[in-house]
């Protein structure tokens, strides 16, 4: 069981990567990593994580998309149902697990804005919407270093949902 979940987890890391590399928009190359680890496909989803990229539609001036994505993808199995909407308490576990997620992602970058960590990586934002300041991107190595990002994202959001399923199967196996 430990070594299909690593693989799970290795899965989600290497595909999330592999799509940011390849296609760029962080919060959808998360989403992918992680539902393509764990066998899910839901166009809906994916398609509403287009606008999360950059820190929300290319400005910086939000949260990392991944970050946005992997949440995503946490309440996407832990979230409150439409069935649900009217009970405020149905979304707090989709909010704990987004949380942790959250904490993990500043614990490690020591923020979770985009243009913040660009600063911290690069000394400086770079402004994606200007096609000089794009080729500056990938000359300063933002691709790999972002993609990488992705990457640990989609591992640890998955890491988290395998281990509230356990949880949960454990409490239902209990008498």
């Amino acid at each position: 069981m430990e070594e299909a979940r690593s693989d799970i987890q290795d899965a989600a890391f290497h595909r999330a990567k592999r799509h940011e590399l390849r296609s760029g928009g962080c919060g959808q190359c998360t989403i992918a990593g992680v539902f393509e680890a764990l066998g899910v496909k839901d166009e809906g989803v994916f398609r509403a994580a287009t606008g999360l990229a950059d820190g929300v539609g290319l400005t910086g001036d939000g949260h990392c998309g991944a970050l946005s994505g992997g949440a995503m993808a946490i309440s996407y199995f832990f979230g409150r149902s439409s069935d649900e909407f009217g009970d405020m308490m149905k979304q707090v576990r989709a909010c704990i697990l987004s949380k942790k997620l959250h904490d993990w992602f500043v614990g490690k970058y020591g923020t979770c804005r985009c243009a913040d960590i660009q600063e911290k990586t690069f000394g400086r934002f770079y402004n994606l919407y200007d096609p000089e300041e794009i080729k500056a991107a990938f000359k300063a190595g933002l691709p790999e270093k972002c993609s990488t990002l992705v990457g640990e994202t989609a591992r640890m959001a998955t890491t988290i949902i395998l281990d509230e399923r356990e949880r949960l199967a454990r409490k239902t196996a209990q008498p």
